[in-house]
């Protein structure tokens, strides 16, 4: 994995639930996880980068899920089927599709409450 001189390198998630977020990004995104305890309850779970080098990530077991703060920006390459697949993995849509200078995205909520969003070019 390449680290990038002042780019956003890890972004922790807060997750009170560590098994309920990974059921929601993994259905959601395809996300894979390492547990870093036992698996029924780890201490903690690192996200994995989607290709397989390294963690970009981690779910926060201490973490206050909320609404403020940075908004986290993931990238789809089909947005309208991203936009499924989180409802379909529990998710609400808090802001549906709009257009911004630059491309289209929307905002959700994942199930503890934390919200991000999803961009597209198109």
């Amino acid at each position: 994995m390449t680290h990038t001189h002042h780019g956003i390198d890890y972004v922790e998630l807060p997750a009170p639930d560590r098994q309920a977020a990974k059921a929601f990004y993994g259905a959601a995104f395809g996300w894979s996880f390492t547990d870093y305890g036992p698996a029924d309850d780890p201490a903690y779970v690192g996200i994995q980068a989607l290709d397989g080098e390294g963690e970009v990530g981690g779910l926060d077991p201490a973490g206050t899920p909320g609404t403020s703060g940075p908004l986290v920006q993931l990238w789809s390459a089909d947005l309208e089927a991203t936009r499924q697949a989180v409802l379909d993995a529990g998710g609400s849509v808090v802001d549906d599709i709009f257009a911004f200078p630059g491309g289209r995205r929307f905002h959700f909520t994942d199930p503890a409450g934390n919200r991000l969003g999803v961009w597209s070019e198109s």
